[in-house]
């Protein structure tokens, strides 16, 4: 009877493991970190619509939050709050963010983080960026062809290579089809201030630009050169809503089918630290669409260096390239490498202005 017993009690144990439901795998629980509000437009907005992205390919395998307007001094906090409830995978999109996010990240080595812009990297922590410039180049194409004064005025956030090489494409692309075209720049050291960007417009203007490009996160660059009658050049989005008139086009961030991907890499397993830079070819960066007044032949000459520039056939910073004194940095038949554009600190040819060092 003992052995019939346990027996039976041996059967009913494996019954019900077997009956038992199975547990779905957790959702994996990803943070995204803001440096300015979401907004309808622009650098953070872009990046919020990559992670609206993730929810939509990932589904119930992924549990996504965000921060918004997030400072520099306030993000190790931020972080750290992070980590603690429970998020696997972290995302940390601005410069002013990368010292922070190395040092949170040693002291949680379970946790992925993903920064981008920035250089450091660790064994949790990767890096990326998109490789604006060759949109920015294509960009100052529009630019060269469109101006009429051969000045376009360019507000600028912090000095650093990004934000210089940036510059330096648009000032290549305008010069390539506009050879006399100058661009004047202000610094207003800051990548949100509404203020300070419309009043860097005004003076732009005021100097004779009549293309407006930015290197910074609000509308206000759109809007003033609406009511200015000049035209305008954005970044992060597309801004056309704000200056219907005036909007151009807009150099746009696809950050979507990276964050899917590197989200099923953590659910996989097979994450590992890297640094990416894709560009055109990898449609991480592209333009948005180009206003209606742009001739038709204009907009195929941007679409033809758009193929070149994804086909590597041509690049932003093939030789010869000078800088704003004259003097050769890029030989005739050389290319730029990756490491002198990480690393990019000087003006090209074409820009007036020191550059605050």
């Amino acid at each position: 009877m003992r052995l019939a017993t346990l027996r039976g009690a041996l059967f009913s144990a494996i019954l019900m493991l077997v009956l038992a439901p199975v547990h779905a795998q957790e959702p994996l629980k990803i943070a995204f970190v803001y440096n300015s509000p979401i907004g309808d437009a622009g650098w953070t907005y872009q990046h919020d619509q990559g992670r609206q992205a993730v929810e939509a390919k990932l589904g119930g395998n992924v549990q996504t939050a965000f921060v918004e307007s997030v400072t520099e001094t306030d993000v190790e906090r931020v972080l750290r709050q992070l980590v603690n409830s429970g998020h696997e995978l972290i995302f940390t999109t601005s410069f002013g963010f990368m010292n922070p996010t190395v040092k949170v990240a040693e002291s949680a080595p379970e946790i992925k983080f993903q920064h981008a812009t920035g250089y450091k990297q660790s064994d949790n922590v990767g890096v990326y960026h998109a490789r604006a410039y060759e949109a920015r180049y294509l960009s100052g194409v529009v630019a060269g062809e469109m101006s009429k004064t051969n000045i376009a005025g360019f507000i600028a956030s912090f000095p650093i290579p990004e934000v210089v090489r940036g510059i330096n494409a648009f000032t290549r692309g305008m010069r390539s089809v506009n050879p006399e075209a100058t661009v004047k720049v202000i610094w207003i050291n800051s990548w949100y201030d509404p203020g300070k960007e419309r009043d860097a417009v005004e003076v732009l203007i005021a100097q004779g630009a009549d293309v407006i490009n930015q290197f910074t996160d609000s509308a206000a660059p759109t809007q003033a050169a609406q009511e200015h009658g000049v035209y305008s050049i954005s970044v992060g989005s597309d801004r056309s809503k704000y200056g219907p008139d005036a909007h151009l086009t807009s150099v746009v961030y696809n950050w979507g089918d990276f964050y899917a991907e590197v989200a099923q890499q953590v659910i996989d397993d097979t994450w590992d630290s890297r640094n990416v830079w894709g560009g055109l070819k990898e449609n991480m960066i592209g333009l948005a669409p180009l206003h209606p007044s742009i001739p038709a032949e204009v907009a195929t000459l941007v679409e033809t260096r758009r193929k070149e520039i994804a086909n590597n056939e041509i690049h932003p910073f093939q030789g010869p390239v000078k800088d704003q004194s004259g003097e050769v940095r890029v030989a005739e038949g050389s290319v730029m490498t990756d490491e002198e554009l990480l690393g990019m600190n000087w003006y090209v040819e074409g820009i007036q202005g020191d550059l605050p060092q």
